[in-house]
């Protein structure tokens, strides 16, 4: 899988701009703040719907324009697709598939990308809702129909918060509060919380020797990598196993059993407290937590490994569906790695398909990632000798 073409219409800093890319190694090359990531970020989005640099889709849009259109041209199986979607801020986009309108989410699927990024340090060090986020990006690409899941899901708690918010203004006003229609939202939210939650720990059973073996090869076979799923729904009174909680059917009843029993603090607090949007993966190295025991370098290597298992997880056998290699997508993530941390990455990723890389100056760019080369300046992108 590669993208062949890419063309952006009023997306971030770019009011038109039209490129040609190629399998292999591309690297984007030029000072900051002239649109190399915004290039890649187009991409990435086209696979996810989600920006490594923003939650809201509202900054995509270059300012002063009302809408954003990215179309990327996927090569895939010797397929062509042409892949269109329509960004507008604070409305539902809108999406083209081979010139033919459809549902945005029809799109999910088409284009698999993995991205490399200096905010993947977050991963580990960072509050639960990166690492959550990282799950729900990937069990996307891995089953396009889980976007569906996960929205819903989202959708459901925002209103079942809203409800609970509304309560707890009533009771600190001195009335009970309406909350007849909370049993409906209650059973909306574990039906599609269960759906997320097992596909979530299903997943991360997958990726689990991936991650393993490959912060083995960053980091030399120093310690020992691991994933441990945090279900707020599992508890030290009621633990549930991981060969359970792969069970939607229990699941579920286990988040209805814990909305019914947490329901006086939720309407206390005003906000929903058990629920895949209050787990966390927990990441140990060498039998203790990441956070708060890895070293920067160690750390490091533990982000690279969760994109590079992604990568294998996607690419081939050890994907849900088998098909459709990732574009591996870069983002000045050799700046901010050591010598060695950066030219055993480059040998990792160096195989293949289609690799974009963005850099400040060329120098950068390993020399194991030789390629072709495009400067980005001045909203322009050139054609220049190979990287």
């Amino acid at each position: 899988m590669y993208v062949s073409d890419l063309a952006l219409t009023d997306f971030r800093s770019y009011r038109e701009v039209v490129i040609s890319l190629e399998p292999g190694v591309t690297a984007l090359v030029g000072p900051n703040g002239q649109g190399k990531t915004n290039l890649v970020e187009s991409i990435a989005y086209l696979a996810t719907f989600s920006s490594h640099r923003v939650a809201g889709d509202a900054a995509l849009v270059r300012a002063g324009a009302d809408r954003a259109i990215v179309q990327a041209k996927v090569q895939r199986g010797g397929r062509p697709s042409l892949l269109e979607l329509e960004i507008v801020a604070g409305r539902a986009n809108r999406a083209r598939l081979n010139r033919s309108p459809t549902r945005p989410r029809e799109l999910l699927g088409h284009l698999r990308t993995v991205l490399f990024a200096p905010e993947d340090l977050a991963l580990v060090k960072g509050d639960p809702d990166g690492r959550r986020r990282f799950c729900d990006d990937l069990l996307t690409l891995l089953g396009p129909r889980m976007a569906s899941v996960r929205s819903d899901y989202e959708r459901v708690v925002k209103q079942r918060n809203a409800l609970l918010k509304t309560a707890a203004s009533a009771r600190r006003a001195g009335s009970e509060g309406d909350i007849r229609t909370l049993d409906v939202w209650d059973a909306k939210a574990a039906a599609s919380g269960a759906q997320l939650l097992a596909g979530r720990v299903r997943m991360l059973r997958d990726l689990r020797p991936h991650v393993q073996a490959a912060y083995e090869q960053v980091s030399s076979g120093q310690s020992l990598a691991e994933l441990s799923y945090r279900a707020s729904v599992s508890t030290d009174e009621d633990p549930i196993s991981e060969d359970d909680l792969t069970r939607p059917e229990l699941v579920e009843e286990k988040l209805l059993e814990a909305m019914a029993r947490l329901r006086p603090r939720e309407i206390e607090r005003g906000v929903s407290l058990v629920g895949p949007h209050r787990d966390d993966v927990e990441l140990i190295l060498g039998g203790l937590p990441a956070k708060g025991y890895a070293s920067h370098g160690e750390s490091w290597s533990f982000a690279l490994a969760l994109r590079l298992a992604s990568y294998e997880l996607l690419k081939g056998e050890g994907s849900w569906d088998g098909d459709g290699e990732p574009v591996l997508i870069l983002d000045d993530v050799f700046a901010e790695l050591d010598s060695r941390r950066r030219e055993r990455l480059a040998e990792l990723v160096a195989p293949a398909e289609q690799v974009l890389i963005t850099a400040a100056v060329g120098e950068d760019v390993p020399g194991a990632l030789s390629g072709v080369r495009l400067d980005v300046a001045d909203g322009k992108v050139t054609r220049a000798d190979r990287a």
